[in-house]
């Protein structure tokens, strides 16, 4: 039988921010960049994600690259092409 405790720490979750609004995920479960960018309510085959990291380091993902989540991390949309009058 699990106890409560166990079933909490695995069930726990963690807040990230994808342009800069906050999106509460589990941390244990393999994303997906496109998982990510749907969660924030964007459609995977119009936007990239990227995570700002350090000195202002930015990684970009394809939409299919699994993405490891930490507390605080901040990811970034990024438009892959813009109509142009």
């Amino acid at each position: 039988m699990t106890s409560d405790a166990a079933r909490d720490e695995r069930h726990r979750t963690v807040q990230i921010t994808i342009d800069g609004r906050p999106f509460d995920v589990d941390p244990d479960r393999h994303r997906t960049a496109g998982d990510l960018l749907r969660l924030a309510g964007l459609n995977p085959n119009g936007y990239d994600l990227a995570v700002v990291r350090g000195h202002g380091d930015v990684h970009r993902f394809k939409d299919t690259d699994p993405v490891e989540v930490h507390p605080r991390e901040k990811f970034v949309s990024i438009r892959q092409r813009a109509e142009v009058a």
